[in-house]
Order: structure tokens, then sequence, then C-alpha cells
């Protein structure tokens, strides 16, 4: 779903619940307009906003809590591409093939996720997932000629490992996670409440732009929502500070 598109479309359709209850108004005889009827329909909008504020409120919180993750994933994956640098830095100048690919593919992976030309970015591009591979086929073909260099090939075996371990968990991770169905729900109470509002409230200008101020919110909440739920994609992506300064933590001689 594109989240501009989405909010505005729900704040629309919200702003058309609350003219649609003032127009609702008007049609209906004074039979379904007695005291007791809108006592009643109150009472019923009540509830079903507090189940729509515990919904947006939980919404929220999910998307929230996929935004830190993926942001907190993020620099975990630096700090390892990071130590995985310093390792072939102290094994020394015959490391200089996995740590010149260990540099193609944090360029590479840069690209891919915040390209130049600011379009969304592809987290799993099979080239760079092959360069990768080829840095732990590089150290795993590394001669060690005494006991340091073996503990540093183990460990950065390890790492190796652990990236793309962690790059796989990236990608699976990407996707939104909040169900359209639910969104769509929760638009539907909303839109439902704003039509109690019209259907109540006095025929004026003033109330006709307290809707459009509270359906603006509203889209401004979904389309929060669904910007958080998008980590690699659109206006709140996470940064690309972590993989860079990465990259200027390289080794010299990897250039």
């Amino acid at each position: 779903m594109n989240p501009l598109i989405t909010s505005a479309f729900c704040a629309a359709l919200v702003f058309a619940g609350g003219v649609g209850g003032i127009v609702l108004h008007r049609l209906l005889p004074e039979t379904h307009q007695t005291i007791e009827t809108r006592d009643v329909v109150r009472l019923a909008i009540g509830m079903l906003s507090v189940l729509a504020s515990l919904v947006l409120g939980l919404l929220i919180s999910t998307a929230k809590a996929s935004s830190d993750g993926t942001d907190h994933d993020v620099r975990s994956f630096s700090a390892d591409v990071i130590l995985l640098g310093e390792t072939l830095r102290d094994y020394g100048q015959t490391a200089s093939i996995p740590a010149g690919l260990l540099r193609d593919f944090t360029v590479q992976t840069i690209q891919d996720i915040w390209p130049a030309d600011g379009v969304s970015g592809e987290l799993a591009d099979e080239r760079t997932g092959q360069t990768l591979e080829r840095v732990r086929e590089q150290i795993r073909a590394l001669t060690p000629v005494d006991t340091g260099q073996h503990w540093l090939q183990d460990q950065a075996l390890q790492i190796v490992t652990s990236l793309i371990r962690q790059r796989w968990q990236l990608i699976e991770h990407q996707g939104p996670n909040i169900r359209p169905i639910v969104l769509v729900v929760l638009v539907s109470w909303i839109t439902v409440i704003f039509a109690s509002f019209g259907f109540n409230a006095p025929q004026n200008a003033t109330v006709v732009a307290a809707f459009l101020v509270g359906a603006c919110a509203i889209g401004g909440a979904v389309f929060l929502v669904l910007a958080m739920d998008n980590p690699f994609h659109g206006l709140l992506r996470i940064s690309s500070i972590p993989m860079r300064n990465a990259l200027t933590h390289m080794p010299s001689w990897s250039r």
C-alpha cells in the first residue's frame, strides 16, 4: 500500500462520513431523531470510539516497534561489518581479497537500500548476496601461518556467517507487518463515528471545517502507521549512516 495515497483516501472517507451524517440528519424523519434515540446512538458510538482508539494505538505501537527493531538490526549488521573489517585488517595484507570483497558488498548494500536517485530500495539483490558468499569463500581459502592467524580466520568465518544470517533476517522482515483488513475495519469504525458526529451536530461551516481537520488528523495517523511499517521505503525509512560509517572503517588496502 502506498502510504500517501492510502492515508489520503482514508481521510476523504472519514470526512465523507461526517458530511454524510449531516445529510442523514436532514433526511431522517423526526421519529428517528428523538432524545432517546440520540442517547442510544451516543452510547453505541462511545463504545465504538473506545475500540477505535485502542486499535489505532495498537497499530501505531506495532509499526513503531517494527521500525525501531529494523533500525536496531541494521545498526547491529553495520557493527558486524566493521568488526569483520577490523578482523581482516589484523590478519594482514594476505586478507586483501576478502577485505576488498567486503568493501564491494558494503557499497552494494548501500546502493540497494538507499539508491542515489532516491527511489525505493531493494534489499534482496542476488548479486549483493553472492558478493557476501564470496567473502566467506575467500576467508575460508586463507592459509594461516601461525596460531594468531588461525584464530582470526575462525573469528572472521563466524562473523561473516552471522552477516549472512542477519541479511536474510532483514530481507524477511522488510515487508509490511500490518494487515490491510485491520486498517479497513479501523477506518470503517472511525467513519461511522464521524457520521454520528454529523448526525448530532449543528449544520454550519464551522462543523464541516472541524470534520475536515479531524479527517486530516486521522489520515496523518494512518500515514505514520504505514510509513513506519515500511522501514526501507518512503519518507520515514531508516538512516544509511550506520552502513556508511562501516564503509569508512574498511581497511585502507581493501580499496
